[in-house]
């Protein structure tokens, strides 16, 4: 099966970059079921990468129904070990502007009832989260958007909502009180699942309006957010042509080995189903009784 190291999970815009080339769709399946869509390979600036549509083609998968399980284990079944999510967010402060972009460092979690760990009946594990974005591959990306001459403002939180709905005024006077600074539907469980499957995760998020708590501004629309994905498409198809050579080939950051000692269950007790169904993630912590870890 063709490879690539490099994941990108985004508008199906981006799957039809200029220059890109020896593109591949792949329909896969997976043991949590079909991602959203077909993954599409190529090389970009010389590197291979693996396209994935988060809505699907259309957009046609709404924030509480994507398969974020299968998403992540196909891209790590290609071999991808970044990814880099593109995401359209709100701004909750007056200082980020719509069309600015922003490089988040944290998360704050407001869904509701989705599945967020790949480990469940009958193993547990427990991944560091202290910081839910890779720091090196979000580096990578502020000196990229810095280059293309676009605002960025590198870190701050992302506050995930269930949605599809966009928030009440109440609510969002509510998460800028917690400090706050962009807002949208997709981070989570991404990043979590992405942790676990070891898999660096960063956010490209760029700003497509100020949610509902500015006073005398047009409240969000979905034309709103349009128009400005728009606007925002060839900035951030040059931010991605510039840093995808400048990513390192070797990984030193923690989410590497973010398992390592993160599983609780003891290897006796890890039925066959399950090491199978998960072998992919947890096969090199199983080769030895002394190899996982309880916490």
């Amino acid at each position: 099966m063709p490879e690539a190291k490099i994941g990108i999970i985004g508008g199906s815009g981006l799957c039809r970059m200029e220059g890109m080339t020896g593109m591949k769709r792949l329909k896969l399946n997976t043991p949590f079921g079909e991602p959203s869509d077909a993954i599409v390979l190529g090389n970009l600036e010389g590197v291979s990468v693996a396209f994935l549509p988060r809505h699907g083609e259309g957009h046609r998968i709404g924030p509480s129904a994507l398969p974020a399980k299968a998403n992540i284990y196909a891209l790590k079944s290609l071999g991808v070990e970044r990814i880099i999510s593109v995401s359209a967010v709100g701004s909750l402060k007056e200082g980020i502007e719509p069309l600015d972009v922003v490089i988040p460092d944290q998360l704050i979690d407001r869904t509701r009832g989705r599945s967020s760990t790949f480990f469940t009946d009958g193993i547990v594990a427990h991944v560091a989260f202290a910081e839910p974005f890779c720091p090196v591959l979000s580096q990578i990306l502020f000196e990229a958007s810095k280059k293309v001459g676009t605002k960025v403002h590198k870190g701050g939180t992302y506050l995930v909502i269930e949605g599809p709905q966009f928030s009440t005024k109440a609510e969002s006077q509510l998460y800028r009180s917690w400090d706050a600074d962009i807002i949208a539907m997709t981070a989570l469980p991404e990043a979590k699942l992405a942790r676990e499957a070891e898999i660096c995760y960063a956010t490209l998020a760029f700003v497509t309006d100020y949610d509902c708590w500015r006073p005398g501004y047009e409240w969000v629309t979905t034309e709103m957010i349009l128009a400005n994905l728009h606007k925002s498409s060839d900035t951030v198809k040059r931010i991605l042509k510039l840093l995808l050579p400048s990513i390192p080939q070797m990984r030193d950051c923690a989410c590497a080995s973010a398992l390592k000692d993160a599983i609780a269950t003891e290897t006796e007790y890890i039925a066959k189903e399950k090491r199978k169904e998960l072998g992919l993630l947890i096969g090199k912590y199983l080769s030895g009784e002394g190899d996982v870890s309880q916490a």
